[in-house]
């Protein structure tokens, strides 16, 4: 009923990646009536331009996306090429509503939509971010938990050039995104990029993003402790392989969100973490391991199909950054996988600087979303 179309482009200017898609996604269903789309950012100063020539070639009214590195459509990863790749749907009229850059407060949210999300029990909403934002990181669970609770999924923007986002006008700085109603059925899931490296612990002293002791015991001691005696011996190569993961408290996946380590302090023992912690928090060290996410995202592929119980009519994917080439290979072999299992569906996507799922702000995972 609710038909999905992708289609994508690479090569020449705006114009060229515009009509080439158009013409790619062919005669589209009168009712379409949503526009999901992503560009390098080797187009991003024009990604205006470029969407103004999607909606009047298809007709289109809303439309939704944001600037990647990299970029994701079908079974195919872009990266340092001009590319766009675009997913069109159509869905009730009244089922969902876009929304501009979102202010600290939440307060747009609220007076545009608030009304219309209680009474559709809007509950799940594609959201993109401005990764420079100092509210960015924390309107994501405070979103999430407005009423009615919101699962978000999404990613933050990343690019060398502007990091512009599209909510039917061009925006940055904050969040913004799409909410959809109660009754557009969704599944979604997590896949870490990450695997454990030593038993979950807890923080006993910090002082804002700097742990001091944990277990009771220096920080760097256990840290050392963890990793090995081979890693240990060269923290420098331990630093760019080995990260801080942040077990989610009630989780029933273990999930856990990884961050980078950002110093180590020798004589003191303490270590810089690139969040915020507090005392009391668990904590583990884990390492980026090529084997382990392959094993963690069948794991992830597993649990979606599992919970499909129709037909899937179309999907987002949002990577990170340090996934696809650099883990799983050259050859798109992330998104072959991804699709390989969905069955050749409309996919589209982009490699974030930091990926969103519920209300949290995940590093190194790939979230999946399909459209049922």
């Amino acid at each position: 009923m609710h038909e999905f179309s992708s289609a994508c482009a690479d090569g020449g200017d705006w114009r060229d990646l515009a009509d080439t898609c158009l013409e790619r996604l062919g005669t589209l269903p009168e009712e379409t009536n949503v526009g999901f789309v992503y560009v390098t950012d080797a187009v991003a100063a024009d990604f205006d331009a470029l969407i103004a020539r999607l909606r009047e070639g298809s007709g289109i009214e809303h439309w939704i996306g944001t600037v990647g590195m990299g970029i994701s459509c079908g079974d195919r990863e872009y990266y340092e090429t001009p590319a766009a790749a675009v997913m069109t749907a159509s869905f009730a009229p009244d089922s969902f509503r876009v929304f501009g850059s979102l202010d600290a407060h939440l307060n747009e949210l609220e007076d545009e939509h608030g009304d219309w999300r209680r009474h559709h029990n809007a509950g799940f909403a594609v959201v993109h971010g401005d990764p420079r934002s100092p509210v960015t990181a924390g309107l994501i669970p405070a979103f999430a938990g407005t009423e009615p609770s919101t699962y978000l999924i999404g990613g933050l923007t990343s690019s060398d050039s502007e990091h512009f986002q599209y909510a039917d006008g061009l925006c940055e700085g904050s969040l913004s995104g799409i909410l959809f109603a109660g009754d557009v059925p969704v599944a979604t899931t997590v896949s870490q990029g990450c695997s454990p490296l030593g038993p979950q612990r807890v923080i006993t002293d910090s002082d804002g993003n700097v742990i001091n002791t944990i277990d009771g015991r220096p920080a760097l001691d256990v840290f050392n402790e963890d990793i090995g005696e081979v890693l240990a011996r060269d923290l420098r190569r331990a630093a760019g392989y080995v990260f801080v993961g942040l077990p989610i408290p009630g989780s029933d996946t273990g999930d856990y969100l990884v961050r980078n380590l950002v110093g180590v302090d020798t004589q003191s023992r303490r270590l810089g973490v690139g969040d915020m912690v507090r005392t009391g928090q668990p904590v583990m060290f884990c390492r980026r391991d090529g084997v382990s996410a392959w094993e963690d995202l069948e794991r992830a592929m597993d649990s979606l199909l599992a919970r499909v119980d129709r037909p899937i009519r179309g999907a987002l994917y949002f990577s990170c950054l340090g996934r696809g080439r650099h883990l799983f290979g050259d050859n798109s072999d992330e998104l072959k996988y991804v699709q390989e299992r969905l069955g050749g569906v409309p996919l589209v996507g982009f490699f974030a600087n930091g990926e969103i799922a519920n209300d949290q702000l995940y590093g190194y995972t790939g979230v999946l979303t399909v459209f049922l």
